[in-house]
């Protein structure tokens, strides 16, 4: 049995990120029994300041139990999520480090990932027939913005709505050619091995 105690930055991803951990458990660990406590939801900013960052890791700890794993996927908002990560994940090993510890950064936000595997949405949850992933899903920087244009008029994205609805439905390996959702993939693989 594994234990993630996850932090997340929205409101949308309280309901989406357990979601998707266990689609991916089903993925890399059939047969493996996983458990992903209520989301813990801090501001990006506010839990990367100085003290907040380790308390939340240290609050995540107590969640999992003895021993549990911790994942911290938060939107990159435009830094290098191959610079940025490691910084955090250095001071979250710091605070708890008996604990496996990752950290992802969704290149753009979190939506991109939808955008990668938008083809599998199609025609689902209020998403247009004909919508194609841009190019390069994770550069566009209003990602919910993008996946409102394409849903019929009067309708828009909505986190709260939206969100958990695609996690549970999207075609992950298609996602993965989104490099942030393939490192959160390759993370949580890691934690069953």
């Amino acid at each position: 049995m594994v234990t993630i105690a996850t932090i997340v930055e929205g409101h949308g991803e309280v309901e989406a990120v357990p979601l998707l951990l266990r689609r991916i458990a089903q993925q890399v660990s059939p047969g493996s029994i996983l458990t992903v406590p209520r989301p813990i939801r801090v501001k990006r900013n506010r839990v990367l300041q100085e003290g907040q960052l380790e308390r939340t890791i240290e609050l995540a700890a107590r969640v999992t139990g003895a021993a549990g794993c911790i994942l911290l996927l938060l939107d990159a908002n435009g830094e290098c999520p191959a610079e940025t990560a490691p910084q955090i994940l250095q001071r979250a090993v710091g605070a708890r480090p008996d604990r496996s510890i990752r950290v992802v950064l969704a290149k753009m936000e979190f939506e991109a990932w939808f955008l990668a595997a938008v083809a599998s949405l199609a025609g689902r949850h209020g998403i247009a027939e004909a919508a194609a992933s841009p190019d390069d899903p994770e550069s566009i920087r209003d990602a919910k913005g993008w996946l409102s244009d394409n849903m019929p008029r009067g309708q828009s994205y909505r986190e709260t709505i939206h969100q958990a609805a695609f996690a549970a439905t999207f075609d992950m390996d298609a996602a993965r050619a989104a490099s942030s959702f393939d490192k959160l993939w390759r993370d949580v693989a890691s934690l069953f091995e």
